[in-house]
C-alpha cells in the first residue's frame, strides 16, 4: 500500500493538529485492516464450523429437548456480535464519551473464543473481539503442548476520549471552544512470544512486543485570558483549553532461560527496550484579545534500554526456601525540541510571532545505569507461624545534559544545563505470619529503607560565559512502616478484618554550594531551599462480611487514613505545609428472595480534604475536597427458562464547586449523575441467545458552568451463539 503523503506545498500551512490527524491516518486505516481481517476470519470460521455441526445434526435424527441442552452445556466455544448507538438530546457528545467510552455508532464481534484439540496433545486457543470506531479490538492465538512448548500471537487496541474543556467565568460566562472537542487516544500493543518446554531441559521464552500510544487528549496546563469587568492586573486567568498531541511507540524484546536442578531453580534473561515520542502541546494564549498567539511546544524524546537479570531459588530444606536475585539496567536517551509562538499551531517562520518565552535548539540527553539485588527467606518456624525477611539494594546514577537557545532567535544566547544525580538505597523487611488462635489468622510486618544521594547541578550562558545556577546538595532519608493486622472467622458465614499501618518518611538534606541566597529577604531562595522533610501516615481499615442466610451476602467496609507534611525551609522554622485527611465508607448486599429474582446494591461516600497553609494565606489557593457518594442497585428476573430481565440503576454525585473566580480560577467537581439500564435477554435455542438493551443517562456539570451537561439515550443488542 502506497504510504499517503502531505503535498510539501500544503505541509506549511497545515495547523498540527491536521498534521497528526495525517500522519497517523495510514496507521490508523492499516491497524484497521489487520485486526477487521483477523475477526473477519473467525467469525468465518465460527459460522462455518457452526453450519457443518448443523449439518451433521440434521442428518442424525432430531432429538429431545433435553439432549439439546446437554449438548448445548458441552459446547466451549461462542461467538458473540453486537450493534448499538448514542443518541444525544443535546449536550456535550465529548463528555459523554469521555466518562462512558461509547461514540455515536459502534457494532462488530463483542466476543470470541475457539479452542480444539491438534493432535499429539497440542491444542489451539483463538480469542478475540473487534468493535469497531469504539476501536476496540483483540486477538489472541495460543498454540501450546504442555511437554514441548508454546506459540502465543496477539494484538489489542482500545480507545479512550477527552472533551478537551477548559476553565469557566461565572461572572461573565467565559468559556472556550478553540477545536473540535472530541479528543482520542488509541493504544495498542502486537505481540509474539515462543517457548520451549521440554522435560529435564531449561526453558527457553523469547518474546517481542510493540506498543504505541498516539491522538489527542487534553491538558490540564491552560492558556489566559482576560476576564471581563475586572481590575487590571488581577483580570488574567488560566481558563483557555489546551491539547495533547500523542505519538509514542516502544519495541521491546525480551529472552529468559531458566532450569530446575532438585530443589534449586535458577534463571537469567535479557531484555531491549527501544522507543521513540514525538509529542506537542498545543495552548492558545489571549484568544481573540490583545497578544493571541498559539503556542506550540514541541518534545522529542528517543530512548535505548538493556536489562539483564537473574535469579535463584532453592528449597533449602522443608522449613526453608531461600531467594536471590540481581538486575542491572542501563538506558540512554536523547532529547529535542522547541517552543514558538505564532498565528498557528507549529508555524512555519511567516507566521511565527516574537516573545521571549519562545526557545529553539533543544538537543540533549541522559544516561542512567543501576544495579538492584534482592535477597529473602521464607522460613517455617512452626507449623503455625511463617517468618519473611528480606533485603534490597538499589545504586542508580544519572548524568545528563542540554543544550538550548532561548528566545527562539538566530542571535538569540544559548545555554546549556548540566547535572548529575547518585544514590545508594538499602531496603529491610519483615514479614509474620501466625495461626495457631482457632479461627484466627494474625499478620505483622514492618519495613525500613534508608538512603544517600547526592545532585550537582550547573547552568550557564555559553555566549557570555556567565554561571546562572551553581548547586550541589547530599542528601538522606530514612523511611519506616508498621504494620499489624487479622482476619476472624468466629462462626459460618461471618468473616471480620482489620488492618492498621504507621509510615513515615524523613528527608534531610545539606546544600554545601549554592549560587542563589537562602537569607531572609531573599528574592530568589530556590532551588536549594528546603533543609528537611517529614511525612507521617496512619491508616486503619476494616472489613466485615456477613451471609446471615443461604440467599443473602452483606460486606462493610471503612478505610481511614491521615498524611501530614512538616518542612524545614533554610533560615525559616519548621512548618506543617498540609495534612490530608480521607474517610471511604462503603457497602454491599446481594439478596436471592425467589429463584427467579435476585437483587445486588452497592453505595459508597469518600469524604476526603487536602488543608494547606497557603489557603490560609491567600485567597487564591482553596483547601482540596474531593468528596463524592456512588450507588449502583441492580434487579434480575427469570421471566420464564428462555427469557431474562435485569434493571440497573446508577448515580454518582460530587458536590465540591467552589465559586471562587473574582480572584482566581474555580476548582472543585460538581457533577451529578443518573443512569438507568433495562436489558432482555432471550434464548432462542440451547445454542443462540439475543439480547436487547437500552439505556438513559442525564449529567450535570457545575464547574463548565452547564457546558458538559448531557442526555443520552444507549440501545444496543447482542447474539451469541456457542458451537
Amino acid at each position: 500500500m502506497k504510504p499517503f503523503m502531505v503535498p510539501a506545498s500544503v505541509r506549511h500551512f497545515a495547523t498540527e493538529e491536521t498534521l497528526m490527524k495525517v500522519k497517523t491516518l495510514t496507521r490508523f486505516w492499516f491497524r484497521k485492516w489487520v485486526t477487521g481481517t483477523f475477526l473477519l476470519a473467525g467469525a468465518c470460521l465460527a459460522g462455518w464450523i457452526g453450519v457443518a455441526q448443523d449439518d451433521d445434526t440434521d442428518a442424525a435424527a432430531e432429538p429431545e429437548a433435553d439432549a439439546a441442552e446437554d449438548e448445548a452445556s458441552d459446547l466451549v466455544n461462542w461467538v458473540e456480535f453486537g450493534v448499538g448507538g448514542v443518541f444525544m438530546d443535546g449536550g456535550s457528545r465529548a463528555e459523554w464519551q469521555r466518562l462512558h467510552r461509547l461514540p455515536e455508532v459502534f457494532g462488530g464481534i463483542t466476543g470470541f473464543h475457539y479452542q480444539r484439540d491438534l493432535g499429539k496433545d497440542w491444542q489451539l486457543g483463538i480469542d478475540g473481539r473487534g468493535v469497531f470506531d469504539s476501536e476496540d479490538y483483540s486477538l489472541n492465538v495460543n498454540v501450546h503442548r504442555e511437554d514441548r512448548g508454546f506459540v502465543r500471537v496477539g494484538y489489542e487496541q482500545s480507545r479512550t476520549w477527552d472533551d478537551g474543556a477548559g476553565g469557566y467565568l461565572p461572572f461573565d460566562g467565559s468559556w472556550y471552544e478553540l477545536y473540535d472537542t472530541e479528543l482520542y487516544t488509541d493504544r495498542g500493543d502486537f505481540w509474539i512470544e515462543a517457548g520451549l518446554t521440554l522435560p529435564d531441559v531449561p526453558r527457553v521464552t523469547l518474546a517481542y512486543h510493540h506498543t504505541f500510544r498516539d491522538g489527542t487528549k487534553g491538558s490540564t496546563i491552560w492558556g489566559p485570558a482576560i476576564g471581563a469587568g475586572l481590575p487590571v492586573w488581577t483580570d488574567v486567568r488560566g481558563i483557555v483549553p489546551t491539547f495533547l498531541g500523542l505519538d509514542e511507540e516502544r519495541d521491546s524484546v525480551r529472552v529468559d532461560v531458566d532450569h530446575q536442578i532438585g530443589s534449586t531453580k535458577f534463571g537469567v534473561g535479557v531484555r531491549y527496550d527501544t522507543g521513540s515520542i514525538d509529542d506537542t502541546r498545543n495552548s492558545r494564549e489571549y484568544p481573540g484579545q490583545a497578544g493571541d498567539a498559539h503556542v506550540t511546544t514541541r518534545d522529542e524524546v528517543d530512548d535505548d534500554m538493556v536489562n539483564v537479570h537473574s535469579f535463584v531459588e532453592s528449597r533449602l530444606s522443608e522449613k526453608v526456601l531461600f531467594t536471590v536475585g540481581y538486575a542491572y539496567t542501563d538506558l540512554d536517551t536523547d532529547t529535542a525540541g522547541y517552543r514558538v509562538y505564532g498565528t498557528a499551531y507549529d508555524p512555519d517562520l511567516g507566521q511565527r510571532l516574537p516573545h521571549p518565552g519562545t526557545y529553539a535548539n533543544l538537543m540533549g540527553g541522559s544516561s542512567m545505569g543501576q544495579h538492584t539485588g534482592t535477597m529473602n527467606f521464607l522460613l517455617k518456624l512452626h507449623e503455625n507461624l511463617q517468618v519473611i525477611p528480606w533485603l534490597r539494594l538499589e545504586r542508580q546514577d544519572i548524568s545528563s545534559a542540554s543544550l538550548y537557545q532561548q528566545p527562539a532567535d538566530g542571535l538569540a544566547p544559548s545555554y546549556e544545563a548540566v547535572s548529575d544525580r547518585g544514590f545508594l538505597e538499602v531496603s529491610e523487611n519483615l514479614d509474620l505470619r501466625y495461626t495457631g488462635f482457632k479461627d484466627w489468622v494474625l499478620y505483622a510486618g514492618g519495613s525500613w529503607l534508608q538512603g544517600d544521594g547526592d545532585l550537582r547541578e550547573n547552568w550557564d550562558n555559553l555566549i557570555t560565559g556567565g554561571n546562572l545556577l551553581q548547586r550541589v546538595t547530599d542528601d538522606s532519608r530514612f523511611a519506616q512502616k508498621y504494620t499489624a493486622g487479622a482476619n476472624w472467622y468466629p462462626v459460618r458465614g461471618l468473616n471480620v478484618s482489620g488492618e492498621y499501618f504507621h509510615k513515615i518518611r524523613e528527608n534531610d538534606y545539606d546544600h554545601p554550594l549554592d549560587s542563589t541566597s537562602n537569607a531572609v529577604g531573599s528574592p530568589n531562595r530556590y532551588p536549594a531551599f528546603l533543609r528537611a522533610q517529614q511525612f507521617d501516615t496512619d491508616d486503619v481499615n476494616l472489613r466485615v462480611s456477613v451471609r446471615p442466610r443461604s440467599n443473602v451476602s452483606l460486606v462493610a467496609r471503612y478505610d481511614f487514613q491521615l498524611t501530614s507534611l512538616e518542612s524545614s525551609p533554610d533560615n525559616l522554622a519548621t512548618l506543617e505545609n498540609s495534612e490530608m485527611t480521607s474517610h471511604v465508607v462503603s457497602g454491599g448486599v446481594s439478596w436471592v428472595p425467589f429463584s427467579r429474582v435476585y437483587l445486588l446494591g452497592n453505595l459508597s461516600y469518600v469524604w476526603d480534604r487536602t488543608d494547606t497553609l497557603a489557603s490560609s494565606a491567600t485567597a487564591t489557593v482553596a483547601d482540596s475536597q474531593n468528596d463524592y457518594w456512588t450507588a449502583t442497585a441492580t434487579v434480575g428476573y427469570a421471566l420464564d427458562d428462555k427469557t431474562d430481565l435485569q434493571l440497573q440503576y446508577m448515580y454518582y454525585l460530587a458536590d465540591n464547586y467552589f465559586d471562587n473566580s473574582a480572584v482566581t480560577v474555580p476548582y472543585g467537581s460538581g457533577s451529578e449523575e443518573h443512569g438507568v439500564m433495562l436489558g432482555v435477554t432471550r434464548r432462542l435455542n440451547p445454542r443462540t441467545r439475543l439480547g436487547v438493551h437500552y439505556g438513559f443517562f442525564d449529567y450535570s456539570d457545575d464547574l463548565s458552568g452547564g457546558n458538559l451537561d448531557y442526555q443520552a439515550h444507549v440501545l444496543y443488542t447482542t447474539l451469541s451463539y456457542r458451537f
